[in-house]
């Protein structure tokens, strides 16, 4: 049985069934707000940060980016509410494996990691796998 707070809402691809929190109903500003708050990026930075990961395209570094950050991001916030903002081409490299071949591995900016961050961490909520449903 769900929660009164949930519905019973079926992947169109098949495969997983999800809950959808329908408490709390979102115009596509109000997530947008969200996505984009200060508090949201205070919690994603933290995520990005701890994971050290190599500099995108653009060579900025985890380290380098919070000075970058702070003079683009009210342009950046602005095109993502203008739904025009165009995410860096990804680092391609290749990663060796232990058969002595390699695989691919893409390497997004440190901005365009902080933005996909920001996304899930405030659409997570609103879609999970709910194991009830099955």
């Amino acid at each position: 049985m769900l929660p009164k707070h949930l519905e019973r809402t079926v992947n169109s691809n098949g495969g997983v069934v999800y809950g959808r929190a329908v408490e709390e109903q979102l115009s596509e500003d109000q997530l947008l707000e969200r996505i984009l708050s200060t508090k949201n990026i205070s919690c994603v930075w933290d995520r990005v940060r701890v994971n050290k990961d190599d500099p995108g395209i653009d060579g900025i570094t985890v380290e380098e980016f919070p000075l970058t950050f702070r003079e683009c991001w009210p342009k950046i916030r602005e095109t993502l509410f203008e739904g025009i903002y165009v995410p860096s081409p990804v680092l391609r490299v290749e990663i060796p494996k232990s058969d002595g071949g390699s695989r691919p591995l893409g390497i997004p900016t440190v901005l365009d990691r902080v933005i996909q961050q920001e996304i899930a961490l405030a659409i997570g909520p609103i879609f999970f796998a709910c194991p009830q449903l099955f």
